[in-house]
């Protein structure tokens, strides 16, 4: 239904068939919120980045198909003004939401293509050295009325949908560190989760930090590569340190989760993606010795606490920035008839 263009352009594709589609109101309700974002759901909007808790990017609606899709047209657009806008848009009962620039965050109406509000976050004012090495959002959330949104300097801001008001901002990343954000901040329950890049570009040690969706209260936190054993004694550190060597924590390891978090909510469990190690050289980082966990894998955490469920590292002791970073889509599939 609708793509970014290079210029700055969204543009809205409307047909026929479409045309007389109702918006539904408003629900406020977090189990009304929960259900729009089940695997499950209808289809009849799309609140998260994949947007499905299993990030499945599709849509199940059929209004549009093969036989007719020609029928395609342009029906309106909006100039977004100057900026990066490869970013993924959100709709919830009728209403684009999608940033642009460094954090700007748009609120459209689907049907006319008029702008609802604008609610520019400062990121690039505020960013300093980080507007080296970041150049946008790749998107953001939809939970319960708010809009959030990670920006450029590292904070997590979340939004009143339908005012743009801002209604909490979290500091998420160093004062000085390299840290930044441009992926999109993800639901699972009622909280949202974020995590951080900078793994190609400084001393950086990765983690994702989980916060209640409602007022910004930080919940728990998961390191993805341990920290000094003996000093630290997060749960990543106790159980991931003798997978390296030498002083790798003075290196801070990498393993940022810049993009890939999935969340699977019949177990409460969250998944994310990790990246490269930092730096890329496993003998510099690691004398070339170990796996190097938890770089370029799969962990999956409990959503309530935190804590570790599983991996599964696809490139051990890597050092070719092969990593998992990619989106994780989750399905349910019949293998061997089982």
């Amino acid at each position: 239904m609708r793509k970014l263009g290079k210029a700055g352009w969204l543009v809205a594709l409307a047909f026929a068939l479409a045309a007389g589609q109702g918006i539904g109101l408003a629900d406020s309700g977090a189990s009304a919120s929960h259900a729009k974002l089940l695997d499950s759901a209808s289809g009849d909007d799309w609140p998260g980045f994949g947007r499905t808790y299993g990030e499945q990017h599709f849509s199940p609606l059929e209004s549009i198909n093969n036989a007719n899709v020609a029928q395609l047209g342009l029906f309106w657009s909006s100039d977004l003004g100057p900026g990066n806008s490869v970013t993924g848009p959100i709709e919830v009962d009728g209403v684009i939401y999608l940033a642009n620039r460094h954090n700007v965050i748009h609120a459209i109406d689907a049907r006319s293509g008029r702008e609802l509000w604008v609610h520019d976050t400062g990121a690039a004012e505020r960013a300093g050295h980080r507007l080296r090495v970041a150049w946008g959002s790749r998107g953001v959330a939809w939970w319960n009325g708010r809009i959030y949104t990670g920006t450029t300097d590292g904070r997590l801001i979340a939004l009143d949908a339908r005012t743009g008001k801002e209604l909490w901002s979290v500091v998420t990343v160093g004062t000085d560190d390299i840290r930044y954000i441009t992926g999109a901040p993800r639901i699972f329950g009622d909280k949202v989760i974020i995590g951080h890049g900078g793994a190609d570009s400084g001393t950086t040690r990765g983690y994702v930090t989980a916060y209640d969706a409602a007022t910004g209260k930080q919940l728990w936190r998961f390191y993805t590569v341990p920290g000094q054993p003996g000093v630290d004694t997060d749960e990543t550190t106790q159980m991931a340190a003798k997978t390296w060597a030498g002083e790798w924590w003075k290196l801070g390891g990498g393993g940022t989760v810049w993009n890939a978090i999935t969340y699977d909510a019949a177990t409460d469990t969250v998944f994310l993606g990790t990246g490269n190690g930092y730096p890329w050289n496993h003998r510099i980082r690691s004398k070339g010795e170990g796996d190097n966990l938890f770089l370029c894998s799969i962990v999956a955490l409990d959503g309530k606490t935190g804590k570790y469920k599983w991996h599964y590292q696809i490139n051990p002791g890597e050092t070719w920035d092969y990593n998992a970073s990619m989106d994780i889509e989750l399905a349910d599939l019949t293998v061997e008839l089982r």
